[in-house]
């Protein structure tokens, strides 16, 4: 055996078996080839040997070569998956990696994920995704976490009596506080999609977002796809599918939107909780939105 055969096996474990975005894949054999290249296994058994002490040596050399806390988290994160598999590999009764702590990243608010990154996000997420449905699923969910400013637990307590969606929505958030919504053709159109798609029926009743095999929805099924394709993308660990919602409150706060009116957008029962958005730079936001919509005015000289 040799070093390039750990390597296709582990390319093929994370494709096939993990069934992991071809970014990732490409990321997590990078970091698997750089530890095999200083380490020298060329077998499972010397792989599963790498220790604490290995990992951290080989963290060490690549920050050494500049990269940052959140990469190297990300490579430490690669490297402790690919030394379990190989103890898995091995037969090792205990196939947990190594205990290493990862570098401390600073945690502060979310930065606003821009239109161009949340579209992207979203077809990548829909891409990757195990069948087309799933993706029409997962982008419809994500668009309305950012079209339409939903917490992720409002959008798939949605059921069919819900759609087609039309102009507005009214979602029924913490507390059993109600609120309306608007909502924008596109986001209206991904979720038509996906209940075209959708391989179980929609009754009145029944929620419209479905995991695999019928049930409802699991979250954690959002959250672990947008982790996926955040990495792919190269965004901070921060753009989470909560961060969508946060992305919504901040861009349409510096579009001019007043605290009052976003306060029940998001259904916040304090202001206060509203006001943390003002923290983000309004100007920078105001920039994006131009951006985004070149056609429209927006600000001091608008109509």
């Amino acid at each position: 055996m040799s070093g390039a055969d750990l390597l296709a096996e582990w390319r093929d474990h994370l494709a096939r078996d993990r069934r992991r975005s071809p970014h990732t894949v490409r990321a997590y054999l990078a970091a698997a080839q750089r530890l095999i290249a200083a380490t020298g296994c060329s077998d499972w058994q010397s792989a599963a040997a790498i220790d604490a002490q290995g990992l951290r040596a080989q963290l060490a050399g690549r920050r050494a070569e500049g990269i940052g806390n959140a990469s190297a988290a990300r490579e430490l994160s690669a490297l402790k998956a690919f030394v379990a598999y190989a103890r898995a590999r091995a037969g090792h009764v205990d196939a947990a990696p190594p205990r290493v702590r990862g570098p401390r990243i600073r945690k502060g608010l979310p930065r606003p994920i821009t239109p161009d990154e949340v579209a992207n996000l979203a077809d990548l997420v829909a891409a990757d995704a195990a069948e087309p449905w799933i993706g029409a699923r997962d982008r419809a969910v994500l668009l309305l976490l950012y079209g339409a400013g939903l917490r992720i637990a409002e959008a798939l307590s949605l059921t069919g009596g819900d759609v087609p969606l039309g102009e507005t929505l009214a979602v029924t958030g913490k507390g059993g506080k109600q609120r309306v919504v608007p909502i924008l053709p596109v986001v209206a159109a991904a979720v038509a999609d996906y209940v075209r798609q959708c391989p179980w029926p929609v009754g009145k009743r029944d929620p419209i977002f479905r995991g695999a095999k019928g049930g409802v929805l699991n979250q954690g099924m959002v959250q672990k796809a947008v982790a996926r394709a955040r990495v792919a993308l190269g965004l901070p660990a921060t753009a989470t599918p909560h961060a969508l919602r946060h992305s919504f409150a901040t861009h349409l706060l510096g579009a001019g939107a007043d605290l009052r009116s976003l306060q029940e957008l998001l259904g916040h029962v304090s202001l206060g909780s509203t006001q943390i958005y003002t923290k983000v730079d309004a100007v920078t936001l105001l920039d994006t939105y131009r951006a985004a919509h070149p056609r429209e005015r927006v600000g001091p000289e608008a109509d």
